[in-house]
């Protein structure tokens, strides 16, 4: 088991959102995050990536073996496509983003500045950055926003590829990867009734 939630409460803000969320996540397996806008999609994710805290639980995993990548693409608009995945190889200690710029057919645009790319090209880019991570556990909300079915495909094989090698990931997301064997962990039932019936943040497209 790489990934095990026991009894967590998560807020957004001074909200909570979720309680008593159990989830585990093994080697080589996909679980897809659905539920309602508002529901705290997006609020778990982050919890379990160490960029928020829990209001309670536990969560266990390994150090470091998380790699996040949220709405924020995170990319250097400066620097070109293999710049930014040299930046992002060195603070992780890899080295080599050919496998990268192969998952995500950004050869041809290894040389441009990502500040001169389309909303598509630069979602790809962010997505690219998680192969030179070098972790095991793909937290990802909403991935494939902005791009079109030939890359939302590109996307579905990366991932099948990196559960291939014994990575995991946990995915919120609206739409079908066709990832066959991919788990569906709904969190509606995890939701506070107060919350579902009076946040007036529910409605804001907030996952």
């Amino acid at each position: 088991m790489m990934l095990e939630i026991t009894s967590l409460a998560c807020a957004r803000g001074a909200v909570q959102v979720l309680q008593n969320v159990d989830l585990t996540l093994c080697a080589g397996e996909a679980v897809v995050l659905r539920g309602p806008n508002g529901a705290g999609k997006t609020t778990l994710l982050r919890i379990i990536a160490g960029l928020a805290p829990a209001l309670s639980g536990q969560i266990s995993c390994a150090s470091d073996s998380i790699a996040y990548s949220g709405h924020a693409d995170g990319i250097k608009t400066s620097l070109t496509v293999a710049q930014n995945l040299n930046f992002w190889a060195g603070v992780f200690g890899q080295r080599d983003i050919t496998p990268a710029l192969d998952a995500f057919d950004l050869h041809d645009l290894r040389d441009r500045p990502a500040g001169e790319m389309s909303a598509g090209q630069k979602r790809r880019l962010s997505l690219a950055r998680l192969l030179v991570t070098g972790r095991p556990i793909w937290c990802l909300d909403e991935p494939t926003v902005s791009l079109d079915q030939e890359n939302v495909a590109r996307f579905a094989a990366a991932v099948q590829a990196h559960l291939a090698r014994g990575g995991a990931a946990l995915i919120a997301t609206h739409i079908d990867l066709g990832l066959a064997e991919a788990r569906i962990f709904d969190i509606k039932p995890f939701m506070c009734k107060k919350l579902a019936e009076t946040d007036p943040f529910s409605d804001w497209g907030a996952a």
